[in-house]
């Protein structure tokens, strides 16, 4: 009977290795005046690439980067006062990404308006196998995460795609 477990286990084991995680933020939707809660997994990201347009050369990019995604989480909170959410609520968020797995690539802090970015990647066997972006400001907090293969040169066409910001080419030392 033991044995079968076993067995059982790779159906439990593998989906949840693919989903990685996703934050659990729940706490502050009380605390925020707005709230954006975005989940698109694999087959619902299946299902809006079916509405890009292959003969369009940004949305074919687009269509062939998602078709090896799992999800996209996208969790953004609005505060009507500073100080609404504390910083051990980034900390719970900061703490799930401190496995060997992940790594912190980009860390930006402005301390003239209080803002702060982090981007993270999960790397298995040299591929990476998804991607956190943490953005703070004193009224904001969003959380992005997306899992599965990502193609980072291939990143960017997301933007301006299913509730993602559009991503703005600028020079160094500008705000973007």
């Amino acid at each position: 009977m033991r044995r079968w477990a076993w067995l059982a286990l790779p159906a439990v084991v593998l989906p949840l290795a693919a989903q990685q995680f996703q934050f659990h933020l729940d706490n502050l939707a009380a605390k925020a005046s707005d709230t954006v809660d975005l989940s698109l997994n694999g087959p619902t990201l299946q299902f809006a690439a079916k509405f890009l347009d292959s003969d369009d050369p940004d949305e074919a990019k687009v269509k062939k980067l998602i078709a090896s995604i799992d999800g996209i989480y996208i969790k953004s909170f609005e505060f009507k006062r500073e100080g609404a959410y504390s910083p051990a609520d980034l900390d719970s968020v900061r703490n799930q990404l401190k496995t060997p797995e992940w790594s912190r690539i980009v860390g930006v802090t402005s301390a003239e308006d209080g803002e702060t970015a982090e981007v993270y990647l999960r790397m298995e066997n040299k591929k990476v196998t998804g991607v956190a972006i943490l953005s703070a400001a004193p009224k904001e907090l969003t959380v992005v995460n997306i899992v599965g293969p990502v193609d980072l040169d291939s990143l960017a066409e997301l933007s301006g795609h299913f509730g993602l910001p559009r991503l703005k080419e600028g020079k160094p030392g500008k705000k973007m």
